[in-house]
């Protein structure tokens, strides 16, 4: 379901604002610190708990205000209301959905499924395993509904293990349950990983085809120990060592996704341009594979679509947002580099960042036909 209002007040330089996002193509141009990366921001903990450009929310919040308070509403019969607010003084964020306190932000992520393409995003390919693992649990997660309890006690085994390790408590008894432990719920983690990888490989591969044609690309998963041997001989074989390094070195906490162009790491390989390419390919599919195994779509959040990407390259990847019948906040410092982009029938809301003579951005709506 598409969101059809957004009211955000006390976020960073944007004045109060009460916005009818469009159901499809929502543009969002202006001049560079006019307040566009900031509306997606808003969006962005509205259905994840967190900014993507800050740890600390209060550093989201505009300099004389008292909190952040940002509201959604999804589209539906009836319309699903929720939102979030974060106190300058209180650390906690408050989150309602549909009238009702939450406590769990997983509530939020599913209410929302988001997918954010921006500069940060080429961390997919050239950061750290980490990244990789948030982008591969966030798919499980939103088609596999016991996956949050198996991730949690997976981390919960870890957690122990390493404490015991830490401690020097190798010998009382504790340390063979928790390894016990820690091997069932990662056994079932690898497998919910693994299923999930299959079914977004064919979808992955079809996405990038059509965005950039890479037939020796490929992704590979790597479930975090040694595949030729079992986890709970791993664990047992390696307590001194793990002791010396003070952790478990090997689990399902070290998966990661491979993406390789030919024998060398695609990041050595690929321009920057198809890098982001790439790396859009991964967060579409993400997408399909979530409609396509659900009936839910998400909402795409992308900043500055034009960069890195000449001309037919943008068309093709407006193609292939048009074609996924989905919602979709792109932001443009270059009005014109987007404008024309899109088919005469595809709904396109546009919007003007405009900083005012305070400081603050304002929205301001503009027709499609407008240069």
């Amino acid at each position: 379901m598409p969101l059809d209002r957004l009211t955000f007040q006390g976020l960073r330089n944007l004045q109060a604002l009460d916005l009818r996002p469009g159901p499809r193509i929502n543009l969002l141009t202006g001049a560079n610190g006019s307040g566009k990366t900031s509306l997606l921001e808003g969006i962005h903990i509205l259905g994840m708990g967190r900014s993507f450009r800050t740890r600390q929310l209060r550093h989201v919040m505009a300099h004389d205000a008292e909190a952040l308070t940002l509201h959604g509403r999804l589209a539906g019969d009836p319309p699903v209301p929720f939102g979030v607010r974060r106190h300058r003084d209180v650390p906690e964020l408050e989150m309602r959905l549909a009238g009702e306190r939450i406590g769990r932000i997983s509530r939020l992520v599913e209410t929302l499924p988001l997918q954010l393409i921006n500069p940060d995003a080429f961390r997919l390919l050239e950061g750290p395993p980490a990244g990789r693992r948030e982008f591969l649990d966030w798919g499980v997660f939103h088609v596999k509904h016991e996956f949050l309890d198996i991730w949690q006690r997976a981390r919960r085994a870890l957690k122990h293990r390493n404490a015991l390790l830490r401690h020097g408590r190798m010998n009382d008894g504790s340390l063979p349950v928790w390894e016990q432990e820690l091997v069932r719920w990662s056994e079932r983690l690898d497998g919910l990983r693994a299923a999930w990888i299959e079914a977004f490989l064919p979808v992955f591969e079809e996405t990038l085809a059509g965005l950039l044609p890479l037939p020796d690309l490929r992704l590979r998963y790597s479930r975090g120990w040694d595949r030729r041997r079992e986890l709970a001989d791993i664990l047992r074989q390696g307590r001194e060592t793990d002791r010396q390094m003070g952790f478990t070195q090997q689990g399902p906490q070290r998966a990661d996704l491979g993406i390789r162009l030919g024998r060398r790491p695609a990041v050595e390989v690929l321009s920057r341009g198809q890098q982001k390419l790439v790396v859009s390919a991964l967060k579409l599919a993400q997408g399909r594979l979530l409609e396509a195994s659900t009936g839910r779509t998400c909402v795409y959040l992308i900043d500055d679509l034009p960069a890195e990407l000449d001309s037919e390259h943008r068309r093709v990847f407006c193609d292939w947002l048009e074609r996924m019948h989905c919602q979709v906040f792109i932001t443009s410092v270059d009005h014109d580099a987007l404008v024309d982009l899109w088919q005469p029938e595809t709904p396109v809301t546009m919007f003007h960042v405009k900083r005012s003579s305070s400081g603050e951005g304002q929205l301001l709506p503009l027709d499609r036909q407008t240069s």
